[in-house]
């Protein structure tokens, strides 16, 4: 376990940094020049996989959490609470990610090509909606978490060193299950459907270029790189979610948790926020063009 633990925070401090990072050049990008529609997108995704490290499990927030002088009982809910709420809004926002992707390189004969001009405005909306949803709908689980007591006759699951999962009846656990699966599996199909589409338009376009100009295919890699970045990351995310859900729900449903499953979910649960901020950087030649004037100037 000692081991295992070790490889989490490698994970954790690797995350937390790519992320920092991308966060404070999605920032500077959006306070100081025209951002793209997915600039914005992307940049609360960052934000949202950095309270995921703060919050998943008790990896970081355990040294934070123990020098402030708050109940156990809160601490276990607030974070719970909160890890919740940023998975959903993981899941949500890359969805969004590939939808609005979709819409951009769409032809201008298609369907969706009358959305390119109003994204920003349908942007606003599908932010106000994800979140709102997202902190409605992980509200519930609040009453079900609290500080772990020690008691074997309370029947509780412990989820982390310190807090622990209380006994629900088996009506509201399969509510709850239900109800979070048919979330997860629309969005992933939309994910998935959005994927199928860009990746049609990608050979599309690949078997047009052939009998184009060069300089055709210049101008539209940066589109191409940016759409084949988000099916890597849609791909990837889909399996690593997916893998998480199942070790996750068969641990609620059988009310079991090994200590050496609740390590391995946190490592996949991580794997996500820890990869797509090191693709976004070595995929978006803004970042690699900066990258390189600090080492030139460095030089």
């Amino acid at each position: 376990m000692f081991s295992l633990e070790n490889v989490l925070y490698i994970q954790a401090g690797l995350g937390v940094l790519a992320n920092m990072f991308l966060l404070v050049f999605y920032i500077f990008i959006i306070l100081g020049h025209r951002p793209k529609p997915m600039d914005l997108i992307s940049c609360q995704l960052t934000f949202i996989h950095i309270m995921l490290f703060f919050t998943a499990g008790d990896i970081l927030h355990r040294d934070i959490f123990e020098t402030l002088n708050i109940e156990n009982d809160f601490k276990c809910k607030i974070t719970f609470y909160i890890c919740r709420v940023m998975r959903g809004l993981s899941i949500c926002t890359t969805c969004l990610l590939s939808v609005f992707q979709a819409v951009t390189i769409s032809p201008n004969t298609s369907l969706l090509a009358k959305f390119k001009h109003k994204l920003k405005k349908y942007m606003t909306n599908a932010f106000f909606y994800i979140w709102s949803f997202n902190l409605f709908f992980s509200s519930n689980l609040i009453f079900y978490v609290g500080a772990y007591t020690n008691v074997s006759e309370t029947n509780q699951m412990k989820v982390t060193k310190y807090c622990s999962l209380f006994p629900m009846n088996y009506i509201i656990r399969g509510l709850i299950l239900t109800v979070t699966t048919s979330r997860d599996v629309f969005l992933v199909g939309v994910m998935l459907t959005t994927s199928t589409y860009m990746v049609i338009i990608l050979f599309r376009h690949q078997r047009q270029c052939k009998h184009l100009h060069s300089i055709s295919q210049l101008r539209a890699s940066p589109e191409k790189r940016a759409t084949q970045t988000i099916l890597l990351l849609v791909i990837f995310f889909v399996v690593m979610y997916w893998l998480d859900f199942i070790i996750s729900s068969s641990s609620v449903l059988l009310w079991m948790y090994n200590p050496v499953i609740l390590t391995v979910q946190k490592f996949v649960m991580n794997a996500y926020p820890t990869i797509t901020p090191l693709v976004q950087i070595s995929s978006d030649n803004r970042i690699i063009n900066l990258l390189k004037n600090l080492q030139s100037k460095c030089h």
